[in-house]
């Protein structure tokens, strides 16, 4: 595969990135072949580490078509990191925006200029007790609709292992094996020429999310859950809940919080001794002539 030129930045940034990244997991890197030689295209990440976008970006990095990230805009306006954040033509989103198309108008002409954007669409750490990939925002699928690019399906998982999502100390021994696997483009092309509406981009956001989990069930050797883990579901279930107790009468609260009583343990039953015998004989009714 020909390299693109990289630049000055994006190589500085993998010299300070990738020894410790190779001190710290083994790779597991397949799918390279899927990754477009030429052109703008998309790949579509799972998100289990807060370490999975190093990681994700030394595996992109080695196919010479570096990824370009999105992030909130206020982190490109100064100092180091700001520079670092232009430097190395990561995108910015424009959340302020009132135009949802305007907010990624940076990831279009990313896309247009022949560059790799990379999307979470997930939009944050996955919340699935078990990892799998949650219900993604429609980002990816809207520029991927407005531009007609190839979306790439990628699943990783290893990173989690190094550092579990929400977690602050990493799991250093024993050493952690990163697993990438790329699949072919998603077919989204029912989609194309059709109004951008929510429930259309809901669709095809399932539709690129689905391709994602099938890459990640193959890393993992096992099925994902059928329907896939909801924060919005959550939050509103959580919220009902919530209601429900403050909502609920005193007593109701009350008994289900007060310990039923202990059981009483029934008396012992007094057993009545056996006659003694004292040697007299017994008498009977008759027998003394009365």
């Amino acid at each position: 595969m020909p390299r693109r030129r990289i630049g000055f930045w994006y190589r500085f940034a993998a010299v300070l990135c990738k020894p410790p990244l190779v001190v710290l997991i083994k790779r597991d890197w397949r799918g390279t072949e899927h990754i477009p030689a030429e052109g703008g295209f998309i790949t579509a990440v799972n998100h289990n580490s807060h370490v999975d976008p190093f990681a994700y970006a030394h595996y992109q990095y080695n196919t010479g078509r570096v990824p370009r990230f999105l992030a909130k805009s206020g982190l490109f306006k100064k100092g180091f990191v700001g520079a670092a954040m232009r430097g190395t033509g990561q995108i910015p989103v424009y959340r302020e925006s009132s135009d949802a198309l305007s907010a990624f108008r940076a990831a279009i002409d990313a896309v247009e200029r022949g560059e790799c954007v990379a999307f979470y669409p997930e939009g944050t750490l996955t919340r699935d007790p078990d990892g799998w990939p949650m219900t993604g925002k429609t980002g990816a699928a809207r520029v991927a609709l407005q531009t007609r690019c190839p979306v790439i399906p990628v699943a990783q998982w290893g990173a989690n292992e190094l550092l579990p999502p929400y977690a602050k100390k990493p799991n250093l021994f024993p050493r952690k094996t990163h697993h990438v696997l790329a699949g072919p483009p998603v077919d989204l092309a029912r989609f194309y020429g059709k109004e951008m509406t929510p429930e259309l981009l809901k669709e095809a956001t399932e539709v690129i999310m689905a391709a994602v989990t099938r890459q990640l069930e193959e890393i993992r050797g096992e099925k994902a859950p059928a329907t896939p883990y909801d924060p919005r579901r959550e939050r509103i279930e959580q919220r009902r809940r919530t209601q429900e107790e403050q909502t609920r009468p005193p007593e109701a609260t009350q008994a289900q919080q007060t310990p039923a009583p202990a059981s009483v343990p029934a008396p012992a039953q007094t057993k009545t001794p056996a006659p003694t015998h004292t040697g007299r004989p017994t008498v009977r009714e008759g027998e003394n002539g009365s």
